[in-house]
């Protein structure tokens, strides 16, 4: 390809936290003029969740769709190798000349998948021009789904990746009014336990796919000491 070829731009466009109809303007435009359309996929067969909230907008057979497979480990090796391969399967494209929009639930710079494959596509081909279509975000979605504001006037508010930091996640809940806990599956009892401490229980709501078909909401988290849930499930805490 000569200098003067045009490669294809990368397109981070967040889709929102699970309603179809919570997709911007710009994003609806970006997914129907995008000649490639990419997404997670997950390797188990589960349907990407990305993908099921733009389906509707998106007629496959008029598009490449690209379903991207995203390491979920912690080895270094596997990682840096799955990233790379999953980086050259996009560059395939946009060495094409075409664009290629990646679709993520949220907001593509919010705790996203497409901030890790930009950073890397950066480094191995920064010849490539990146954007990015802001979404409403799950915090968003969870605010206004809940009807609880989450900071006002000069309140502060945190978004905390839920991990097994129990003093992290006490202090998060000390010293903030409102806290956004992300992920919160894997470490549910933990909170739970410390709420109690806390005396902050009733100040508590877990919701999982906020604004999807699927949502759930439990108001009262002490129904959920030792239940598992999905992955995209999580906490408001406003005292």
């Amino acid at each position: 390809m000569s200098r003067s070829a045009r490669y294809g731009k990368l397109i981070g466009i967040g889709v929102g936290p699970g309603d179809p109809e919570l997709l911007t303007v710009k994003a609806y435009r970006l997914l129907k003029e995008t000649p490639v359309i990419a997404y997670p996929k997950k390797r188990m067969g589960e349907k990407s969740y990305a993908l099921a909230i733009v389906e509707q907008y998106v007629h496959a057979h008029e598009k490449e769709m690209v379903g991207l497979i995203f390491p979920m480990t912690r080895d270094p090796e596997v990682l840096g190798r799955e990233w790379d391969r999953t980086v050259e399967t996009v560059w395939s494209h946009l060495s094409q000349g075409k664009d290629v929009a990646f679709v993520t639930e949220g907001d593509p710079m919010l705790y996203s998948t497409f901030i890790h494959l930009g950073r890397r596509m950066r480094e191995l081909h920064p010849q490539v021009e990146l954007l990015s279509v802001p979404g409403i975000s799950s915090v968003n979605g969870a605010a206004s789904r809940l009807h609880t504001p989450l900071a006002d006037g000069d309140e502060q508010v945190v978004i905390v990746p839920a991990t097994d930091d129990r003093e992290a996640m006490r202090r998060a809940l000390q010293t903030h009014v409102a806290v956004v806990f992300l992920k919160v599956a894997k470490v549910l009892d933990l909170l739970i336990d410390v709420l109690t401490e806390l005396e902050l229980l009733d100040c508590a709501v877990v919701v999982s796919k906020v604004t999807s078909p699927e949502e759930q909401v439990w108001w009262d988290v002490r129904e959920l000491k030792g239940r598992k849930l999905g992955y995209l499930s999580l906490m408001v805490v406003r005292k």
